[in-house]
This record gives C-alpha cells, sequence and structure tokens, in this order.
C-alpha cells in the first residue's frame, strides 16, 4: 500500500496490448496505482533481442516487488513462460495473485 490504495503489477503476455490497457484504466478507477508493461514487445512494438528480454523480465520482477498483489491477464486462459515465472516469483514472495480469467 501506498497511503490508502493497493499497488498493482500487471503480468501476461504482450500480445493481449488491449487488454493490459482496458484493465490497467479499470484498476485506476477502482482507486488501486498500477504498474504496467513498458512495452509491448509481442504486441507490435517490435522484436527485442536476448538482452533487453532479460533486462525486461528481470525489471517485471522488480515491479512484483514493489506491488502488493499481481493481476494476471490471461486471455482464454493463455500462460506463456515468462508470465508463469513471474506468478511463481509472485507467491514466492507472498504476493497475491488475480486472473482476468
Amino acid at each position: 500500500m501506498v497511503g490508502k490504495y493497493k499497488v498493482i503489477t500487471l503480468c501476461g503476455s504482450t500480445k493481449f496490448k488491449d487488454e493490459f490497457i482496458y484493465e490497467q484504466k479499470r484498476l485506476t478507477l477502482d482507486g488501486n496505482i498500477v504498474i504496467s508493461v513498458g512495452l509491448f514487445g509481442h504486441g507490435g512494438d517490435g522484436v527485442l533481442n536476448d538482452n533487453v528480454k532479460a533486462m525486461l523480465d528481470d525489471m517485471h520482477k522488480r515491479k512484483i516487488d514493489m506491488a502488493d498483489e499481481i493481476f494476471v491477464i490471461n486471455k482464454g486462459g493463455y500462460i506463456g513462460s515468462s508470465t508463469r515465472s513471474e506468478i511463481e516469483y509472485a507467491l514466492s514472495t507472498g504476493k497475491r495473485v488475480n486472473y482476468l480469467e
């Protein structure tokens, strides 16, 4: 919590760009501080090399560190390997995990 606001980090495949944007707005209007991805590598922001992908994966875990909980955007039940790793990390650090579906 920061003041009276819960901090939520969004996780999920960046191919779900529209869902990320929608959930960020919804959760913000519900009175939460929302931390999201910096870019949509699978959603049109271009191909990432291995070094950049590793950096972004590590940065996202630091975003999870700052959060009270995570919200997983798992449209159609899809959870890829990076998102699975983020869920496991969140659980190992005692974070609550909520899911879109």
